[in-house]
């Protein structure tokens, strides 16, 4: 089991200002599997994503990843797992307007400790997989939307990550460029990575073996596709 969420609950805020936001939620994912989480505006799917991807903590329950409880873990440890296991996606892309795009995709790979040359080997590969091998020496602001998702995209594989975190990856996108991302993420679901969708789109969440729903907080489960 790669993901495995035990009654998590999330509050904001203290005493009379406390804002519970997450309720009991619980669910597992095996390694390989490719999961969309569907919810409305202020449903707590961001929240939840945020715990899933280390970035918060939950206020009470346990999260296990490979096996381990990091529940209460530290920022330190918190980072490192985020480094070392897991690639994010995001609805804005969070480039580096002054770096190339091979640069840009290496970058978590210099915090991460790999050699410069290992660093511009894997930033190629993952830039050659997604389609941007005559890209590489291109800035984001001569790319496409498109293909500035689909540098996001390699620098969140680039690291070789157990999960795959996928926040609206096709929300700033048009149509088109949105069904080759989302072309992308089928193929890497096919390759054996580990995929969990956070999006508000049917047609997005579709493209996932199953879907999960979250409505104020508290998570049902859709059936296998």
């Amino acid at each position: 089991m790669l993901i495995e969420l035990k009654h998590i609950e999330k509050d904001y805020g203290q005493g009379e200002q406390k804002v519970p936001v997450l309720h009991d939620i619980n669910f597992c994912m095996e390694q390989g599997e490719y999961i969309a989480i569907m919810g409305p505006s202020g449903s707590g799917k961001s929240t939840l994503m945020n715990i899933i991807g280390y970035l918060d903590m939950p206020t009470r329950g346990a999260y296990l990843f490979d096996g381990e409880d990091n529940s209460r873990a530290g920022d330190a440890r918190m980072a490192l797992v985020r480094n070392e296991r897991i690639g994010f996606v995001f609805q804005s892309f969070h480039l580096l307007s002054q770096r190339r795009a091979w640069e840009n995709v290496a970058l978590p790979l210099m915090y991460g400790g790999v050699p410069k040359r290992e660093r511009r080997k894997r930033a190629e590969e993952a830039l050659s997989l997604v389609g941007l091998e005559d890209r590489m020496n291109f800035y984001p602001y001569q790319l496409s939307g498109g293909q500035c998702q689909r540098v996001a995209i390699s620098r969140a594989i680039a690291t070789r990550p157990r999960l795959l975190l996928a926040d609206e990856p096709t929300g700033a996108l048009d149509s088109k460029s949105g069904q080759q991302i989302m072309d992308i993420f089928d193929e890497l679901h096919h390759s054996g990575m580990s995929i969990i969708m956070i999006t508000h789109e049917r047609a997005v969440a579709e493209r996932a073996k199953r879907i999960l729903y979250i409505y104020d907080g508290k998570l049902s489960g859709g059936e296998n596709e």
